[in-house]
C-alpha cells in the first residue's frame, strides 16, 4: 500500500514512500553535480593552458594568487617528510600507523598476477599484468586538510607496484604542508611530495613542468576546480573517477538505536553544503526520535551551520513499509556509504545491488570505512555505484593480453578468420592470415 506524503516543507524533508516524491528525492540528488557553472568551466581551462604553456613560472604565480604562498621550489625537502612524524601528536602518529597497517592487509588481497594457458596444438594464450610507471595523488590541505586519503590512494598504488608515486598538495601559510599528511605520505611510501594545490596542481601532472613530472594516472579528492580540472585532462592522462558530494543513506528497522543513526547521518552531513544524508526506516517511532536526537546531538558540533544546511538542502527521511522496499529504494540512489542498521543485516547484503561501501550493523558506522577498516574509501558518489567501483590495486595496474599460435594451430583457423575479415570489407586483414598458407593450398 502506498501511503500518503507526510510533509515536505520541514527543514529535513520527510517523505513516505510515494513513486513521484521518490523521484523527485532521487533527481535532487543527482542535482547536486550540477554545481559546475559556466565561468568555473573556463577559469580552470585558463589555468590548465596557463601551466601547460609556462610550466613553473605559472604554478608559482598561481600559487601567490591563490595561496599566498610565495614558492621558490615547489617539491618538499625529504628531510621534512622524514621528520613529520616529530611535529604529530603521538595518538594521531599511532592512528595513522595503525589504519596505513589495515589498509595495506586488505589490499594485498586485491593483487592481480599475469596468466597463462597452453593447448597442445602450439597455442598460448594469457594476461599480462603490469603496475603504471607513475602515478600522481592530489590531496586537500588548508582548512580542510584529509591525511587519510593520503594512505587510500598511495597504499593501493604501492602494492601494485607502481614505480614512482608523487603527491601534490597545498602550501601551508608557513610554507610547509600540513605534517599528517606529510606523515602519511612517509608512511605510504610517497616518493616525492609537491606543495601546489587546486587545478594549477591538477594541471602539472597532466602536462609536466620543469620540476613536477607527468603522470600516468591523476587521483584524490578535491573541490569544484579540481574536480572540473580532472575532468578536462582526463584522454591526456587516466584519473580516478569523478567524484561528486559525499553521501550516506541508512537503512534501519525498530531495533535501530536513535542516537546512533542521527550521529552517522551527522556524520557525513557534515563534510559540506552538498553532503546528502538520508535516512529510510520501516519505524515512525525511530523516524521522530532521530529527528530529536540531529537537533541535540547538531547543537554541540562546531560545523553546525554546514550540517543544518546539508540536511536543510539535501538530506531526507523516509517511511516504508517494510525492509524489501527500502532495499528496492537504496539501490535506485545507488548510495556511496550503506549503512544496514537491522536485526540482521547480513541477510540484506545479497539484496544490495548498488553501493560503494556497505556498513552492516549498528557497530560498523560509516566513520569506521572511513579512516580504520582497510577497504578504500574512495567511493563512487552521486548514483555511478551502478557501474563504478571503490578504488583499488586494480586501478594502478593495466592488462596486455598476450597470444600466440604455431603455425599448425593457425593453420586451423585461418579461413575463418579470413571469412570474417572479408565480411567487413577488411581484405588486408584476410591477406594477412591468407599470405602464410599460399604454398599449402
Amino acid at each position: 500500500m502506498e501511503h500518503k506524503k507526510l510533509k515536505e516543507d520541514s527543514e529535513m524533508k520527510i517523505y513516505n514512500y510515494m513513486p513521484e516524491s521518490i523521484g523527485r528525492l532521487v533527481s535532487k540528488l543527482k542535482e547536486r553535480n550540477n554545481e559546475e557553472q559556466k565561468n568555473i568551466t573556463e577559469a580552470v581551462q585558463s589555468i590548465i593552458s596557463e601551466v601547460r604553456q609556462r610550466g613553473d613560472e605559472a604554478l608559482f604565480e598561481l600559487t601567490k594568487k591563490f595561496d599566498g604562498v610565495s614558492l621558490q621550489n615547489p617539491e618538499v625537502e625529504k628531510s621534512l617528510i622524514e621528520n613529520a612524524f616529530e611535529s604529530i601528536e603521538p595518538a594521531l602518529a599511532r592512528a595513522i600507523n595503525r589504519a596505513a597497517g589495515n589498509i595495506r592487509s586488505f589490499h594485498e588481497n586485491q593483487k592481480e598476477k599475469s596468466w597463462f594457458t597452453t593447448e597442445e596444438n602450439g597455442i598460448l594464450l594469457g594476461q599480462k599484468v603490469t603496475p603504471l610507471e607513475r602515478v600522481g595523488i592530489y590531496v586537500p590541505g588548508g582548512t580542510a586538510p584529509l591525511p587519510s586519503s593520503v594512505l587510500m590512494n598511495a597504499i593501493p598504488a604501492k602494492i601494485a607496484g607502481v614505480k614512482e608515486i608523487i603527491m601534490l598538495t597545498p602550501p601551508g601559510k608557513n610554507g610547509v604542508p600540513n605534517p599528517a599528511i606529510l606523515a602519511c605520505a612517509l608512511v605510504a611510501g610517497v616518493d616525492r611530495v609537491f606543495q601546489v594545490g587546486g587545478a594549477q596542481a591538477i594541471a602539472a601532472m597532466a602536462y609536466g613542468t620543469e620540476t613536477i613530472p607527468k603522470v600516468d594516472k591523476i587521483t584524490g579528492p578535491g573541490n569544484i576546480f579540481v574536480v572540473t580540472a580532472k575532468k578536462m585532462v582526463y584522454g591526456v592522462c587516466d584519473i580516478d573517477m569523478i567524484a561528486g558530494p559525499s553521501e550516506v543513506l541508512i537503512i534501519a528497522d525498530d531495533s535501530a538505536k536513535p542516537e546512533y543513526v542521527a550521529a552517522d547521518l551527522l556524520s557525513q552531513a557534515e563534510h559540506d553544503i552538498l553532503a546528502s544524508a538520508i535516512l529510510i526506516t520501516t519505524s515512525q517511532k525511530l523516524l521522530k526520535m532521530v529527528l530529536i536526537e540531529i537537533e541535540k546531538q547538531t547543537a554541540k558540533l562546531p560545523r553546525k551551520e554546514i550540517i543544518q544546511q546539508s540536511l536543510d538542502n539535501n538530506g531526507a527521511m523516509v517511511l516504508v513499509d517494510s525492509i524489501n522496499e527500502a532495499v528496492k529504494l537504496a539501490n535506485k540512489i545507488a548510495p556511496e556509504h550503506l549503512e544496514l542498521c537491522v536485526r540482521n543485516p547480513f541477510l540484506l547484503v545479497g539484496d544490495i545491488k548498488n553501493a560503494g561501501a556497505i556498513f552492516l550493523g549498528e557497530y560498523s558506522p560509516e566513520p569506521l570505512g572511513d579512516y580504520m577498516a582497510g577497504p578504500n574509501h574512495v567511493l563512487p558518489t552521486n548514483g555511478t555505484a551502478r557501474f563504478y567501483s571503490p578504488l583499488s590495486v586494480d586501478d594502478f595496474v593495466k592488462r596486455s593480453s598476450i597470444i600466440s599460435y604455431s603455425k599448425e594451430a593457425l593453420e586451423n583457423v585461418w579461413q575463418d578468420i579470413a571469412t570474417f575479415a572479408e565480411a567487413e570489407g577488411l581484405t588486408a586483414h584476410a591477406n594477412s592470415v591468407r599470405i602464410r598458407f599460399k604454398d599449402s593450398r
